[in-house]
């Protein structure tokens, strides 16, 4: 009997993704707190770009997303601004904890949000209205670039015919700095329906109005997360490529803010 109860579901998982089916349930369950979220989003950007003046613009914007970890911060920042790609803004939004000392670059642009959300695409959306670029990178405070991340990256975009986004691969680092393997999976969209292999720690894109992510309140127990909904959303009318060089040094950090990993 409950095998034959669980036979719709299966259908559908086979059909559609399991993936697929969670975000379409987080969908209808946590509308009510993204409009709310949205909201708050829209006036957060209004008063910060008053208070800011012009927006800072560049080829690319990087958004790094923080909260209360100001090494890690630094580390991060640093690894951006040392992109062998120079037309760049890199700019980091922190989740209402208040910023760190941070390096003195004309090409960093901080702020900070008048409150916490802990919803990691409230940050990142703050920091892509906040810039001006063709494209738009992405790296959390506890993740680090390579200095040709950025270059291999626009190198695969601005091919003629090529692509709208790519994602490179990640090197996954555990805690105590050993490397745990390589994560470099090509894109498929049938197979990310049903594996999360799309983080936005390896992603750049071409700046459309799809580039926003996800405004739903997600803990650590909801999934997909909030990456793959982005990359996913925006291959359905965008093509996205990947690059299987690994240039990003990845940390599978049990005590992320935003992400609780398992293995």
């Amino acid at each position: 009997m409950r095998r034959i109860a669980r036979a719709p579901w299966e259908l559908l998982k086979r059909a559609f993704g399991w993936l697929v089916l969670f975000e379409l349930r987080n969908k209808v369950l946590l509308a009510p707190s993204a409009l709310r979220l949205r909201r708050f989003e829209t006036a957060e950007v209004r008063r910060l770009a008053a208070a800011a003046g012009p927006l800072p613009t560049a080829l690319v914007a990087t958004v790094i997303a923080t909260h209360r970890r100001p090494d890690e911060l630094r580390a991060a920042v640093r690894s951006a601004l040392d992109q062998t790609v120079r037309d760049q803004v890199v700019v980091v939004v922190d989740d209402g904890a208040g910023l760190p000392e941070l390096p003195e670059d004309p090409r960093l642009f901080a702020v900070s949000l008048s409150r916490n959300t802990g919803v990691a695409g409230i940050v990142r959306n703050v920091g892509i209205r906040l810039s001006r670029s063709r494209y738009v990178a992405f790296l959390d405070d506890d993740n680090r670039w390579e200095p040709d991340h950025l270059e291999r990256a626009l190198a695969a975009l601005r091919d003629p015919g090529g692509p709208d986004g790519v994602y490179t691969a990640l090197r996954r680092l555990l805690p105590d700095g050993t490397e745990r393997d390589v994560l470099s999976v090509p894109f498929d969209r049938r197979r990310a329906a049903r594996e999360s292999f799309l983080d936005t720690n390896a992603f750049v894109a071409r700046r459309t109005r799809a580039l926003h992510f996800s405004r739903l309140r997600r803990t650590p127990e909801v999934l997909p997360r909030e990456d793959w909904e982005l990359v996913h959303r925006y291959s359905r009318r965008h093509t996205v490529r990947h690059v299987p060089h690994a240039t990003v040094r990845y940390l599978v950090n049990p005590g992320s803010y935003y992400t609780t990993w398992s293995g």
